[in-house]
């Protein structure tokens, strides 16, 4: 009987250690402080929030940054409840991505940076340059094409339908004097490498992975995005969470003159703060 007693005893603990175990625990250990949970892209995000960590420790929050190197396991890991906040895309991004996800139920809580996205060629030293049947590398990112397109159409080497606007395609290109093969078949990680290796005539790098690529923007980059159409960079988190204290000081933190300093500091203009 003693036997029976003990095991059901042993079960009830076991099953109370497992319940608790499920529970998400949003204190540190160590500090006793909150833990808020943040998706990034390697640069300059993650940067960024390694320098907002200092700032948001004395306001008792423990900030850990996870890496994404693509654009879609952060919103995945967002919805799966494995991240607090991801820091990473744009509104067309997003609002293409809960529009194709009908589970993603996000919210935007406060636009941090931006990122002119660049056109970089080791051959030529503007647009105009480009020769005749001129290849051009791009991502396979329909929400970035219509922030390059336009760039292209602004030079005078393209035309587009009338009113495409933000949501241009390539097929939405109408006059195309030069016959430019556009090209947007690799992924936006990979674009730093084919410029690298030499490929195509020009490449079209968004600013996040020519940082982290290496890619020497001030030699290479012969045309950008236009300052006043650029988009921010976001802070996004599930609609449920975004009254959140903690989310609330994150947002301040990245707001503040200490980051928008470092923003400056560091990237040289190839980052732009939101206040620029």
């Amino acid at each position: 009987m003693k036997k029976v007693f003990r095991f059901i005893l042993l079960a009830i603990l076991a099953i109370a250690l497992t319940a608790c175990a499920g529970e998400k625990d949003n204190s540190s250990e160590t500090t006793g402080n909150k833990k808020l949970i943040v998706g990034a892209s390697a640069v300059p995000h993650a940067e960024v929030l390694e320098a907002a960590k200092p700032l948001l420790k004395e306001k008792g929050i423990d900030l850990e940054v996870q890496v994404f190197q693509d654009y879609i396991l952060p919103n995945v890991t967002l919805r799966d409840k494995d991240l607090d906040a991801n820091y990473f895309q744009t509104p067309g991004y997003l609002a293409m991505q809960m529009e194709e996800n009908k589970d993603f139920d996000f919210v935007s809580v406060g636009d941090i940076h931006k990122e002119p996205i660049g056109i970089y060629s080791k051959n030529y030293k503007s647009l105009k340059d480009l020769p005749n049947g001129a290849k051009i590398i791009m991502s396979d990112s329909l929400s970035d094409h219509g922030r390059i397109l336009p760039i292209f159409e602004k030079e005078g080497l393209i035309k587009l339908k009338e009113g495409v606007g933000a949501n241009a395609r390539v097929e939405d290109i109408v006059e195309n004097p030069k016959n430019l093969d556009f090209s947007t078949l690799i992924e936006a990680k990979l674009l730093a490498t084919s410029f690298e290796s030499g490929e195509g005539d020009a490449v079209v790098i968004n600013t996040n992975y020519a940082l982290e690529g290496n890619v020497d923007i001030g030699k290479y980059g012969i045309a950008f995005e236009g300052d006043d159409v650029v988009p921010a960079n976001l802070v996004v988190v599930r609609s449920e969470d975004k009254d959140r204290e903690e989310i609330k000081a994150l947002v301040e933190v990245l707001k503040s003159k200490e980051i928008q300093d470092f923003i400056r500091e560091k990237y040289k203009g190839a980052v732009v703060t939101v206040s620029e």
